[in-house]
């Protein structure tokens, strides 16, 4: 019995077959894609952790206590000193403390890293007054980016008589003065214990090893006669 069914045919495919893709050409197209894109987060990544450091830095600094995540007034006066944000022309002491105040909370005695970028963007106007915002905001960052606390006050030696008395090894006396010879060097063991002198002569007489020298000057037979 004839089967009067229509069968189905499907539609040719006509779209021609893609040709196999290179592994190897795949991998190193993401590789540089990955690498292209972590170098400039990187980057980024990289500015604002030197001005983080900073920032930290001068945050913990002369308080043992902080945590580098806020900062006092008194640290950010100094970093803006230290970094010559102020200049004393276009930015003063006065024109920090102010910014300051305008940027912290009522209430806090402190900023964080935000505010203190809010705050420099403040300064930024005033430092850099014939640059756009935004390039002006670079520079101030520029000045701060890796620096530290200058640390200042550092001990000097002060030369007074006393501590010219105390350090004179020509003043010594009595035993200290055995420990050292006539141009102020240590004698060594030398001079910190008694060694046995065999030489016949009283300690400390100026002419030994003279005698000899005076019996032959004396001794005609010395002279040839």
């Amino acid at each position: 019995m004839a089967d009067n069914k229509t069968k189905s045919t499907k539609p040719a495919n006509k779209t021609p077959p893609k040709s196999p893709a290179d592994p190897a050409k795949e991998r190193a197209a993401k590789r540089l894609s990955y690498e292209s894109n972590s170098s400039h987060e990187g980057a980024m990544a990289a500015e604002l952790s030197a001005l983080e450091e900073a920032f930290r830095k001068f945050a913990i600094h002369g308080d043992t206590r902080a945590t580098g995540k806020e900062m006092h007034g008194k640290n950010w006066s100094k970093l803006c000193k230290d970094c010559h944000v102020i200049d004393g022309k276009n930015v003063t002491i006065t024109d920090v403390d102010i910014v300051f105040s305008k940027i912290k909370g009522k209430s806090s005695r402190t900023i964080t890293f935000d505010q203190f970028k809010e705050a420099l963007q403040e300064l930024s106007k005033k430092r850099f007054k014939d640059k756009s915002n935004e390039e002006a905001v670079q520079d101030i960052h520029k000045l701060i980016e890796g620096k530290a606390p200058i640390i200042s006050g550092v001990t000097k030696t002060i030369s007074s008589p006393t501590v010219s008395r105390l350090t004179d090894t020509s003043k010594f006396t009595g035993s200290h003065k055995e420990r050292f010879d006539p141009s102020g060097k240590g004698r060594g063991k030398a001079g910190r214990e008694d060694l046995v002198d065999a030489s016949g002569y009283v300690p400390g007489y100026k002419h030994a090893g003279t005698y000899d020298h005076k019996v032959q000057g004396s001794n005609p037979s010395s002279h040839g006669c």
